[in-house]
């Protein structure tokens, strides 16, 4: 969905920052990981918004390459909020720079700090980007058997069943919402062009420009992120079905009682999109009408 967007020519990208997840850390203990507590903070800390030390040393460095050799950071705000707001700052004049009208940001862990990214930025707009969850586990299974990256797959199978239904939780949550979009993969994939004009409509971008041949933007760093090679060119591929080639039939049960329905959740979220439409139809059928109902 990131290179899809990036292949626009107003849609300024980069790759993942990781920066909420940074500032408010916590990130073991927001997925409802067990044993997993948050971190204690100083009265001072909590009063005032301050940021750790350690946290302010983490973040420093993607604020400088962020601002770049033309206009450098001086000084990291001492606050969280104050930092929030230059990194909001920075996405806004690198956007500007590139002659984009908006910038898109794609961290996962993100999903975890939604009223912080709210707070901060109230005007900002999410896109919801969800597929089943044997399909997730399953290339998550399979990254990890290609890739033995411990620090992006390792936990294991209930571990990330867990956090899938968490994910769930929060979607669910935002279903309705303004500013929230959904889309469900295999709808990207079977009806790209609707899909494609219903996103723009959202983002308040054009859908009939032009768009590039593949995505151009850097969105992600291949050496240390190999398993993204395939999605980095923005051109919609059929899904694989990597479970039935890894799970046994006895595991996909297990997945199946374990997990959060992803059908229940896009039923749900087509009958939102259904009842929207409804209200967006009367709205738009004449103000005659709001105007005779409001003086009766």
């Amino acid at each position: 969905m990131q290179a899809l967007l990036a292949r626009h020519p107003d849609v300024y990208t980069l790759p993942e920052t990781a920066f909420f997840e940074h500032l408010h850390a916590d990130l073991e203990w927001r997925w409802g990981d067990h044993h997993a507590r948050p971190r204690p903070r100083r009265w001072r800390q909590q009063r005032l918004g301050l940021m750790r030390k350690q946290t302010r040393l983490s973040i420093a460095p993607l604020l400088h390459s962020l601002s770049g050799e033309r206009a450098p950071i001086r000084r990291i705000p001492f606050s969280s909020n104050a930092c929030a707001t230059t990194f909001i700052d920075l996405l806004d004049a690198l956007a500007l720079r590139a002659d984009c009208s908006l910038w898109v940001e794609k961290t996962p862990n993100h999903l975890l700090y939604l009223p912080e990214i709210e707070a901060c930025a109230p005007g900002a707009r999410f896109i919801h980007v969800i597929r089943r969850g044997t399909d997730v586990l399953a290339s998550l299974a399979d990254a990890y058997l290609r890739f033995e990256n411990d620090d992006a797959f390792g936990g294991g199978s209930v571990h990330w069943a867990r956090r899938w239904n968490r994910a769930m939780q929060i979607h669910e949550a935002c279903l309705g919402r303004a500013h929230h979009a959904f889309v469900f993969l295999e709808d990207l994939v079977r009806e790209p062009d609707d899909e494609w004009v219903r996103i723009c409509q959202f983002l308040g971008l054009r859908p009939d420009i032009r768009l590039a041949d593949a995505c151009s933007q850097t969105i992600a760093d291949l050496e240390h992120e190999p398993w993204k090679r395939d999605a980095i060119s923005g051109l919609p591929q059929p899904m694989e079905n990597k479970a039935d080639d890894l799970f046994t039939t006895k595991f996909q049960l297990w997945l199946n009682d374990h997990l959060a329905s992803y059908d229940n959740l896009r039923a749900k979220y087509l009958l939102s999109r259904s009842g929207a439409a409804n209200v967006n139809s009367y709205r738009n059928s004449g103000k005659r009408m709001a105007s005779v109902s409001g003086n009766s």
